[in-house]
């Protein structure tokens, strides 16, 4: 207002709402009847207009800048490129005609990029049996009995009812991903129609043009089961809120102020901790516990199949010198006649199980060792070589026999010369999985034409004449069908398809049912 201080000036407000006059307010006061017009005016324009705070400073009237004309393609180059520097900007705006300096452009960028405000996450809810969420959380344990180790946290929430299932594993890979889903469709009693998924690689292999590309395997996982999988926006973890929240209230309410001796012993905790006091309390958004809400919702839930999927992983090993096969830095007997294939094998969750690879018959069975724990030793006594050694002879003379007769040859003079010979006959047998066979049996040939009849002497002609070959040939030389080459099978003649043409006479109808 005028320069009188705000004590005056509010005396002359007062007097006037006191309905005192102009005239007479500026003879009390001492003033000129013109300047205490000025303030009531002002003062009235305020109450209009909305005046500033006296402790505000007053706006200056601007002068422009040499940025104002760059205004627009400023903003440009900052939704283009949100990350560029103001030196690289100042760059761009100098071929543009900027004559302005960095300074001042600096100060206008900052305010641009402040009043970029992320936009705001807008929950939604989704009806009964539409829906669920699932995600992983890592976390570091410190067990009693197991030390300290990383653990796995699996979650699958049901959109509606915010019932939950949650599993510690020791891993994030496919077969873990597959079997935990089971077992939370087991114990929710259903599965939802959708499920939102970050852009896990065991999910979704890649994008292309906006759109996700799954992971084939677990399409037909999904297949199985009947529901559809939803990948959420890269970098857009908002969106799979329901299943991101409840891990701060594990951190806050299951795993704190608790300790755990082992992984097992934390499962137990949790399936209880979740019967007890997940299931039970009264969820803040939906204002209900989560089991009576799912007893709404489990109608709704698609059923389960007959059959559980089969979560179970198969790998190829090859049988060692030693009988043994490596799984995870760990290693489990197979049948010492089966030194030098390759055998199937299948892993479940507690069991690794291997199959004879020509007949797919079960050879061996052993309890899967902890993926923590590495240089472990599964041994069965039935794998192991027979004591009698006429017996253990006549299993080699049948596996050199594959081989041909100078392989036979190579056996015998294996055993005369060396008193180790049956170990020597092995580790022979295990370079058939490293060799093509036509390399093992010139390299036999060669050592039995010079009388060379050790293993040694066997790797060191086949290291000089042959190339290791990868372990796919290996796989194609044994699941070969068993079909001679001197009577390869044919096409047919059309002849002999020439009466499936030709229609059938009356007599040659099946007789029709009486109606």
């Amino acid at each position: 207002m005028s320069g009188l201080g705000q004590d005056r000036i509010h005396e002359i407000v007062h007097r006037h709402s006191l309905e005192q006059s102009a005239r007479s307010i500026a003879r009390a006061m001492h003033l000129s009847r013109r300047a205490v017009q000025r303030i009531l005016d002002e003062h009235a324009a305020g109450r209009e207009q909305g005046t500033p705070h006296p402790d505000m400073p007053r706006l200056r009237s601007s002068r422009g800048s040499a940025v104002d004309a760059h205004q627009e393609a400023i903003t440009v180059f900052l939704n283009r490129y949100p990350n560029i520097t103001v030196v690289r900007l100042l760059e761009e705006l100098r071929a543009l005609g900027y004559q302005g300096g960095y300074t001042v452009l600096r100060e206008r960028v900052k305010e641009l990029r402040s009043q970029t405000n992320t936009p705001l996450v807008q929950r939604f809810e989704t009806a009964a049996g539409m829906q669920a969420q699932m995600d992983w959380a890592v976390y570091t344990l410190d067990f009693s009995t197991e030390g300290c180790r990383r653990v796995n946290l699996f979650s699958y929430v049901l959109g509606y009812s915010r019932r939950q299932y949650l599993r510690f594993t020791e891993s994030q890979d496919f077969e873990t991903l597959l079997r935990e889903h089971v077992r939370a469709f087991e114990h929710l009693g259903g599965m939802a129609a959708t499920c939102l998924y970050d852009n896990m690689k065991t999910v979704v292999d890649r994008w292309e043009s906006g759109e996700p590309v799954y992971n084939v395997r677990f399409l037909a996982f999904a297949a199985h089961y009947g529901f559809r999988p939803l990948a959420c926006w890269p970098r857009r973890p908002q969106t799979k809120g329901k299943v991101e929240r409840p891990f701060q209230y594990v951190e806050s309410n299951l795993l704190n102020g608790r300790t755990f001796s082992s992984l097992e012993h934390l499962n137990q905790t949790t399936q209880h901790w979740l019967a007890n006091t997940a299931d039970l309390r009264v969820h803040r958004e939906t204002r209900k516990r989560p089991i009576d809400a799912h007893a709404e919702e489990l109608p709704h839930l698609l059923p389960l199949p007959a059959a559980p999927y089969d979560t179970a992983r198969f790998v190829y090993r090859t049988v060692d010198a030693e009988g043994m096969i490596s799984y995870e830095r760990n290693l489990y007997s197979a049948p010492w006649r089966l030194v030098g294939r390759m055998l199937p094998v299948r892993v479940t969750e507690e069991e690794l199980i291997l199959y004879d690879c020509r007949s797919l018959k079960e050879v061996g069975r052993h309890v899967l060792v902890s993926r923590h724990l590495k240089g472990q030793r599964q041994v069965s006594d039935a794998h192991r070589p027979s004591r009698n050694t006429r017996e253990q002879e006549d299993v080699l003379r049948e596996r050199f026999a594959e081989l041909g007769e100078t392989a036979v040859a190579f056996l015998e003079g294996l055993l005369r010369s060396h008193r180790d010979g049956k170990h020597q006959a092995r580790k022979v047998l295990s370079l058939v999985s490293m060799y093509h066979g036509d390399d093992v049996r010139a390299a036999i040939e060669r050592a039995v034409r010079y009388r060379a009849f050790s293993c040694n002497s066997l790797e060191r002609i086949l290291a000089v004449q042959a190339r290791p070959r990868p372990p796919l040939d290996l796989l194609n030389e044994q699941y070969r069908p068993s079909i001679s080459d001197d009577e390869p099978v044919g096409p047919r003649p059309t002849a002999d398809y020439q009466e499936l043409l030709e229609e059938p006479d009356d007599d040659d109808q099946p007789p029709q049912k009486d109606q």
